[in-house]
């Protein structure tokens, strides 16, 4: 439980505030519970309308004490990110009256209130679809400054901690970008690195993988894909060593690398692992998790302006739990 165990104490040295957007569903009322009392948040922040929480929280035997309930329609707060919700879209062709309507929804909401620092960070997906999540983080918030791509990453705790950092390593991503340009996977690369430093306290050390090993695949458009987000990372001059395009086998076993890529600088050091597309992404992270019988935590978001994260909708309480602690960690000490 290593890294579940850091998240937790973290969030709670660092007491940040927590939005759920999902209020009246029972799993996250649960969870709200448990971060509270876990001391994990400094504050959660239910929404939904008022009875309805309440109704769902009696019947879960939850009670509500310390944790706040918001409802976005009624809220004082609606004019003012409504306002700043068309101003933001008004170009895309967004009215007054539907960016009201928008803002009353609790996705939108719970986004905008971490957008104007009411709260750090927000978690939402038990009954939102990851599109929903997305969607609403990309249009309230958008990306960090200096990528234009949200991305996700797993962390992997391995049984054999020779692995990338103490057994645990960052692979990116697994999980919303199907077949990302150059452009993006030199975005998720440095998204990553963030990731590793944030979630594994370590400095980064990336490999950007393919079938291919510094051309061996010949001139095949998904190897040059590989090799341009090579030459525009480097063109950004990131402080993270990295290399690719590396083999598997090239990028994570030294005698290896050093026959078909001498003298890179990740040799025997690689903490955080970039696929080429999300079929060898979801291929890649299952197999490990099966076959190695590794940890595998996540998706976790990462990209956004500032943080959320999305949720599978077959979730437990303990999975918003820690997906919670994980978001809280991401958005740093206040």
């Amino acid at each position: 439980m290593q890294f579940i165990e850091s998240m937790k104490a973290t969030a709670v040295a660092y007491q940040n505030r927590l939005v759920l957007p999902e209020g009246t569903e029972p799993r996250t009322v649960q969870a709200a519970r448990k971060i509270i009392d876990a001391k994990i948040a400094q504050e959660v922040i239910l929404l939904g309308e008022e009875s309805a929480v309440a109704s769902v929280a009696k019947a879960a035997s939850v009670s509500l004490d310390g944790i706040t309930v918001i409802n976005p329609a009624t809220s004082a707060l609606l004019a003012d990110f409504a306002a700043a919700y068309y101003e933001k879209r008004k170009a895309k062709g967004m009215t007054p009256e539907q960016a009201k309507i928008d803002m009353a929804g609790s996705l939108r909401f719970g986004v905008m209130m971490v957008r104007n620092d009411l709260a750090d960070s927000m978690v939402a997906g038990a009954e939102n679809t990851t599109a929903d999540v997305l969607r609403a983080g990309l249009t309230v918030i958008g990306t960090a400054p200096g990528t234009k791509t949200a991305s996700s990453c797993f962390v992997m705790q391995m049984k054999d901690s020779s692995w990338g950092s103490n057994g645990l390593m960052i692979f990116s991503d697994c999980a919303v970008i199907p077949t990302p340009s150059s452009e993006q996977l030199a975005d998720i690369a440095v998204s990553a690195a963030k990731s590793c430093r944030e979630f594994i306290g370590t400095d980064p050390v990336v490999a950007l993988l393919s079938f291919s090993t510094k051309g061996s695949g010949g001139k095949d458009e998904n190897v040059l894909r590989v090799q341009e987000a090579v030459r525009l990372l480097g063109e950004r001059k990131p402080d993270f060593a990295f290399d690719g395009e590396l083999q598997a086998d090239a990028a994570l076993v030294p005698s290896v690398t050093q026959k078909k890529a001498p003298g890179s600088p990740i040799t025997g050091k690689v903490n955080t692992i970039v696929f080429p597309d999300l079929g060898a992404g979801n291929i890649g992270y299952k197999l490990v998790q099966r076959l190695a019988g590794a940890e595998a935590y996540g998706p976790f978001l990462q990209g956004f302006a500032k943080p959320i994260s999305d949720l599978s909708r077959g979730c437990s309480v303990e999975d918003i739990v820690v997906t919670a602690a994980v978001t809280l960690v991401q958005a740093g000490k206040r």
